[in-house]
């Protein structure tokens, strides 16, 4: 099982330049002693107009700077939001093509759409047009990488034959994921043979079926890319430490902050019925929790407490299928960051190696093959 940080880079009021440098400054430190002590990603997101909830707008530049103060650690798009009036496809590919240099190799290249009014309606986006403008892009991305001259013409991308570079580092290109927090995301992912990055926070026993239809359809996937990326990852809260009692005070403080944030959020279907939004996402099934009053903030499957309390919610996890977990891990500085930092220490030492074991090579499946980040994956041999 792989571990990596996931950043939202919230910032707590008053909102100021030198408070976005503050959690910058602290971000940075997060993410170099992970790198140090082995964590194997770590992810950002791409937000817009979120004030204090995710500052994250210009995702690419801090994975720039991730990339160039670390060594090891995969460097995670978690993720590039493929809508044109976001991201035009051609400068999605050309920015993640240099970070996978600058990183030399280690980009992870997440996709998705946007969840909130918010976002969308500042971009003047229609909500029924972004799974389509999704599939677009992440269908013409992977060739822009490997053709030399590529060309595209669809409803939402015409570009005359024309060379896209650079290329990435990583060959035929970086590992395709998809964010997500529903049903039928998961499904669409395998169908089209990339990583399901499960943004929503919840126990193993709600996410069981969806990882097992993720196995079970992409066995049978029409990959976009040159192979078929089968990984499942799972986001979660992480706090640790050796009192059970302080550390669950803590993890109930960093959950509490986060749902805080998530209540003022306006959700599309808050605004309009959108057909493409028919599942809550992450933000909306926290705001649900929140305002139903719900007590149980650490619930079964929560990476918090003593190293053995974490150690068995992610056997949980491990028992249903996850590839990895993505851990939350502050949110606002509740915490203050020497906390943060010892329980990332602590993690390292008493529940990392316990999930270390070297994987398996299936000698019976010859197509697999493992990718430049060491996890197996299966050749497309028409890509």
């Amino acid at each position: 099982m792989k571990f990596g940080l996931f950043f939202e880079l919230s910032v707590p009021r008053p909102l100021t330049p030198a408070a976005d440098r503050r959690m910058y400054e602290l971000a940075l430190e997060q993410v170099k002693l992970a790198d140090e002590l082995g964590f194997d990603q770590m992810w950002t997101v791409e937000h817009h107009f979120l004030e204090e909830y995710s500052h994250s707008s210009a995702p690419e530049l801090w994975l720039t700077s991730v990339a160039c103060h670390t060594k090891n650690i995969r460097i995670g798009h978690g993720i590039c939001t493929l809508l044109p009036a976001y991201n035009h496809p051609i400068r999605a590919a050309e920015r993640a093509a240099w970070l996978d240099i600058i990183s030399n190799g280690r980009l992870e290249f997440g996709t998705g759409r946007s969840t909130t009014w918010t976002e969308l309606g500042g971009f003047g986006i229609d909500p029924d047009q972004t799974k389509a403008m999704w599939d677009d892009s992440l269908r013409a991305i992977p060739k822009m990488w490997m053709q030399d001259e590529f060309s595209w013409d669809s409803e939402f991308l015409k570009c005359p034959p024309r060379a896209i570079v650079p290329k990435p580092m990583q060959q035929p290109h970086p590992p395709l994921w998809v964010a997500v927090s529903s049903p039928e995301t998961a499904t669409q992912a395998a169908e089209r043979g990339i990583g399901m990055l499960g943004v929503s926070i919840g126990t193993p026993a709600e996410q069981e079926a969806r990882v097992r239809d993720y196995r079970r359809v992409i066995q049978n996937c029409d990959p976009v890319g040159a192979f078929v990326n089968e990984q499942a990852n799972n986001l979660n809260w992480l706090y640790v430490d050796e009192d059970r009692d302080r550390g669950h005070r803590m993890g109930e403080r960093l959950i509490a902050s986060f749902n805080e944030l998530a209540t003022k959020t306006v959700g599309i279907n808050q605004v309009y019925p959108a057909s493409a939004y028919n599942t809550p996402g992450l933000l909306f099934a926290l705001r649900r929790d929140s305002m139903a009053g719900a007590k149980a903030l650490i619930k079964d499957g929560f990476c918090i407490g003593t190293p053995d309390d974490v150690i068995a919610s992610l056997r949980r996890w491990e028992s249903i299928g996850c590839d990895g977990i993505m851990f939350l891990i502050n949110s606002k500085q509740v915490i203050p960051q020497e906390q943060v930092l010892n329980s990332l220490r602590l993690f390292a030492k008493e529940v990392m190696p316990k999930f270390r074991d070297p994987e398996p090579v299936d000698v019976r499946r010859p197509e697999i093959v493992t990718t430049s980040n060491g996890k197996s994956a299966r050749v497309v041999a028409d890509a």
